[in-house]
């Protein structure tokens, strides 16, 4: 097996330092497990275009739109109903990362009209704590969604855990009743997770087609990469997924029209990996070393913007493109949620 190769930077490549994964870590976006490949795919990124001629998709501005949809909805519901959604998040433990997190859903939750709860849990507390306060939310009519902040500390059991959401309330649409229902034709998820719902989002506002084309997913996990293939294949998108062991990413990549790379990373998807004309979904936040930065790292995707944008027809920033979507979409599942728990239309 050839060893891993992180292009920490586009113009050159390097091994991976302690410090990206300290920072993932920190981060808590990954890393995800290496995609390997030889020397071979390492080759020089053919000529292009001097000029950037890739459309910049931007996230943040679709996020504040559909915020501002949202603000509109949920002021319109409290009106005819008198019901406000509500958001229950639990946080296990005292990672700054997680913290950030949820103090950023608490605020967009605030900043729409959704109510928002929070359980703050040592880290010492048993699983049994913790499932007892998911009953209680469970059960809770003003609750409409429920959120477990991961990662949960090791002595815990996250599928037990997160299964016993009621999948109702499964606004993460990590339950595997959604899953499922998400991989089957002719059925409907309650809720579709947040990350893919928001690539998808961006396709359409940005009137991408989808339909006939060839869409090429990196990365198989179970929050981003697999739910996202599911989501083109249910817009008749011809789907490939390539993953940790495909042999030929690169070959199989530049096929595509749509890319959505959620591999974890930093600057892998190349120039040279890109169909002239293809639209790029990149959800990958990779912390590189940066020594111009005060923080002594910078946020890159798993494509290396530079080359990308000289190719592509269309391209999220990273940071500024999937990320603010996430958020966007957690607060629009829990206001469906609040309108089919009240027959709302």
């Amino acid at each position: 097996m050839a060893s891993s190769v992180f292009f920490t930077h586009c113009h050159s490549y390097s091994s991976p330092s302690p410090l990206v994964f300290r920072l993932h870590r920190q981060l808590g976006v990954g890393p995800t497990t290496s995609l390997h490949f030889s020397s071979s795919h390492v080759a020089s990124v053919a000529a292009m275009a001097t000029e950037s001629s890739a459309k910049v998709i931007d996230g943040k501005s679709v996020a504040k739109q559909i915020r501002d949809e949202i603000t509109a909805e949920v002021s319109r519901m409290r009106e005819a109903t008198g019901v406000i959604p509500g958001l229950a998040v639990i946080l296990v433990g005292d990672r700054k990362d997680s913290a950030t997190y949820v103090r950023n859903k608490k605020k967009a939750c605030e900043s729409v009209g959704i109510n928002s709860l929070e359980a703050n849990l040592p880290e010492d507390s048993t699983e049994e704590e913790v499932l007892n306060y998911i009953s209680g939310y469970n059960d809770d009519p003003s609750v409409h969604g429920i959120l477990v902040q991961l990662p949960l500390p090791s002595h815990m059991n996250e599928q037990n855990i997160l299964n016993a959401v009621r999948i109702e309330k499964d606004v993460d649409g990590f339950h595997p009743l959604n899953i499922g229902r998400l991989a089957m034709r002719g059925r409907e998820p309650l809720f579709v997770p947040c990350t893919p719902k928001g690539c998808i989002e961006l396709l359409h506002r940005y009137d991408v087609s989808i339909k006939g084309k060839r869409a090429v997913v990196i990365g198989r996990s179970n929050i981003v990469g697999m739910p996202a293939a599911l989501l083109l294949q249910r817009e008749d998108a011809t789907v490939s997924v390539v993953h940790s062991r495909t042999s030929n990413p690169e070959e199989i990549t530049r096929q595509a029209d749509i890319i959505i790379s959620a591999v974890g990373q930093p600057n892998m998807v190349r120039g040279s990996w890109i169909k002239p004309g293809a639209v790029i979904i990149d959800v990958g936040i990779n912390p590189v070393e940066d020594a111009n930065s005060p923080r002594g790292y910078k946020l890159v995707g798993d494509v290396c913007y530079e080359e990308a944008i000289k190719v592509a027809s269309a391209v999220t920033p990273v940071p500024g493109g999937v990320g603010p979507m996430t958020i966007a979409m957690l607060l629009q599942n829990t206001l469906i949620s609040a309108k089919r728990v009240h027959n709302y239309e």
